[in-house]
């Protein structure tokens, strides 16, 4: 973990009330998708945990959907300014768990998959990205995902794709795969975890400290308590107790 001033260069609407945020500085600390970053919101408590979604030694990209106070006001931050950061915090996916990768995605919680499957792209793996979403409206960055994954998109409306979610869809789809990683809605991962074992999940927490420390993000496992912010946000989906 590094606490690290960030300067965003860009923040630009990609989507029904969400955002792309690039932020510009020492991002060293960070090292694997699935981490997050606190973000210390100027005129609130407590600092913001989101997502990385993609990254390099020098930037890191975050999207966000506006959800309340705090993210209305990251949304309307201008270019040039700075932020506190705590960088390099939580433990990401594990992508030699999979030889045939599946990503998994429900709403923002596409965000960590760009990331993801540009390492494994890294590696000459194009994996399967089953991404679900209200309606077409709320599907964002396809363009980015559609060059690096092969992409199965689900609405619950039937706008676009499969009608239904992406627990369904797999259930009625053989899709031939080894692994996945999820991240979505806590509903989403539970069915999900359920239908199938054979993978891992990334959590969302309520957050004081985002280090470990306040164990406000604990969560039941079969293995005991753990921290979201420490042990996770990554869980093998047959850990987790929901």
């Amino acid at each position: 973990m590094k606490n690290v001033k960030l300067k965003i260069v860009a923040n630009t609407k990609v989507g029904k009330d969400v955002f792309l945020m690039r932020l510009s500085g020492d991002c060293s600390e960070i090292s694997n998708p699935g981490e997050f970053i606190n973000i210390t919101v100027p005129g609130y408590y407590l600092r913001r945990p989101i997502s990385v979604c993609d990254f390099s030694y020098d930037y890191v990209d975050i999207l966000y959907k506006v959800l309340g106070h705090g993210t209305k006001d990251l949304s309307q931050f201008k270019c040039g300014m700075e932020l506190d950061v705590l960088v390099g915090l939580g433990n990401g996916f594990d992508i030699k768990k999979a030889q045939k990768p599946l990503l998994i995605a429900g709403g923002i919680g596409i965000a960590p998959m760009i990331a993801l499957a540009k390492l494994f792209n890294e590696y000459g793996i194009k994996p399967k990205l089953v991404y679900g979403a209200q309606s077409k409206d709320d599907l964002v960055l396809l363009e980015v995902l559609t060059q690096l994954c092969d992409v199965y998109v689900c609405t619950d409306d039937g706008s676009q794709g499969y009608q239904g979610n992406p627990v369904d869809f797999l259930k009625d789809n053989n899709i031939d795969y080894d692994y996945y990683y999820a991240c979505g809605p806590q509903i989403m991962l539970k069915f999900l975890s359920k239908a199938f074992s054979n993978g891992c999940v990334s959590l969302e927490a309520r957050m004081g400290c985002g280090f470990g420390a306040c164990m406000g993000c604990s969560i039941e496992t079969t293995n005991g308590p753990k921290r979201v912010c420490k042990e996770g946000p990554v869980f093998e989906a047959s850990e987790v107790i929901f």
